[in-house]
């Protein structure tokens, strides 16, 4: 036992350090901490990332192929020599030639519009992100409140046992209590004492697990605070447009229509691409070698030959390609459908469980306690009894804790998988 002297004159220290802790904690509403893990979530800014790359994706896609400029000297012959005077009277033949690639079959619009569904299509990848992002924030930022309550609850739990404890050693010495009672309350207190620094522990990693989310690397301070969510979702009526108007589903559709793109792209591959070149040529005349045929220019045409080979694999593969993109749209729908129906269901459930703690549990278990306690301090009730009336009240407040989590957690679910804009 501290002695009080000790105690006095730690007591300042104590006060100064609960005022620094407070004043350095971080307490958030769920907007706040949804709107800071989308400023700082690791996961969110790769996604953005990824928009960016297929927008880059998009500016090669639209660029036409460039010219090729080619430079040559040929016709040197050593035996004859190159001949006397500058370097443009050598007696050498040197060209130069700039060919160009024109490309037909509208390759060029196709391959852009490919790129640009595959731009959608990363966009979408991101509001879906950004959906679950909200959607694992809500859980966890809920998992840190049921957290907190738990420990304040446990804390509670404790402290009463402990203030039993102390009231049963004095009835002990009175002689108003057999020493196994007072024994079997100190276990109950070291009990409780045991469930609060688990609740503690618990609560760390809420924190920790908040945090990630956040994109933060201290979670001492993270506290979370505001009220339980007590009403659920505005129900869409149309389910089709609620499942078409999702992310993933939008994602999914953006591939389909790249895939058939990619699809008209392989096609027009049967479409010969031309090649045109243009070419200047100087090849002077000299008294060693008189072959020369000074100045002239030459054109050329050049058109592949599809002889053995045309483009059967590519549109193969583009065309199997078509078909699990649609695959993954129906797969994607499907899940979406789930979802919902899950979502729903789980939070109806939910509510019902809530409604029945808050209804007829606790105001029982509550009533069951005082009348317990109050006949256990007059004698008219046993050690055992209390003890079971006392952890009967402690399990109905942490299971009307965990059905509120439970229910918070799934609205949060359900609000996911409702589109904020459905079509």
């Amino acid at each position: 036992m501290m002695p009080s002297i000790l105690r006095l004159r730690l007591a300042p220290v104590l006060l100064i350090s609960l005022l620094a802790a407070s004043a350095n904690a971080q307490v958030l509403r769920l907007e706040q901490a949804i709107s800071l893990a989308e400023q700082h979530n690791r996961d969110l800014k790769l996604a953005a990332i990824g928009v960016d790359s297929a927008g880059a994706a998009v500016t090669s896609a639209a660029a036409a192929p460039n010219p090729i400029l080619t430079l040559q000297t040929m016709n040197i012959n050593p035996a004859a020599g190159i001949g006397a005077g500058t370097l443009r009277s050598k007696t050498v033949d040197s060209t130069v030639r700039i060919d160009q690639v024109i490309e037909r079959g509208g390759k060029r619009g196709l391959r852009t519009a490919a790129a640009v569904r595959l731009q959608d299509a990363a966009r979408a990848d991101l509001d879906d992100a950004r959906r679950q992002l909200r959607r694992d924030v809500a859980a966890a930022y809920y998992d840190l409140l049921a957290a907190q309550e738990r420990q304040s609850i446990s804390a509670d739990a404790a402290m009463l046992a402990e203030k039993a404890v102390a009231a049963a050693e004095q009835r002990h010495k009175a002689g108003d209590l057999a020493g196994s009672d007072s024994a079997r309350l100190r276990i109950d207190a070291l009990r409780a004492r045991n469930d609060a620094d688990d609740a503690a522990s618990a609560l760390d990693e809420a924190k920790r697990a908040l945090a990630l989310l956040l994109g933060q690397d201290s979670a001492v301070s993270l506290s979370a605070t505001g009220p339980w969510p007590d009403t659920l979702p505005a129900r869409v009526a149309d389910d089709a447009a609620l499942v078409d108007a999702r992310p993933d589903v939008q994602a999914a559709l953006a591939r389909v229509r790249a895939a058939e793109a990619s699809r008209d792209l392989a096609r027009a591959g049967r479409t010969r691409d031309v090649t045109v070149g243009v070419q200047f040529e100087h090849y002077p005349a000299s008294t060693a070698n008189p072959q020369g045929s000074g100045n002239s220019v030459g054109i050329a045409v050049q058109v592949p030959l599809f002889v053995r080979y045309t483009m059967q694999g590519e549109i193969r593969s583009a065309e199997s390609a078509l078909d699990a993109a649609h695959e993954n749209l129906d797969k994607a729908r499907q899940a979406a459908r789930a979802d919902v129906a899950r979502a729903r269901a789980q939070v109806e459930a939910a509510a019902r469980r809530v409604a029945r703690y808050d209804r007829d549990i606790l105001p029982a278990t509550r009533k069951a306690a005082d009348d317990a306690e109050f006949a256990f301090a007059h004698g008219a009730l046993g050690v055992m009894d209390v003890l079971d009336v006392r952890r009967a009240w402690r399990a109905a407040q942490l299971d009307a804790l965990a059905a509120r989590a439970d229910f918070a957690k799934a609205v949060a679910a359900l609000e996911a998988v409702l589109p904020r804009n459905p079509t």
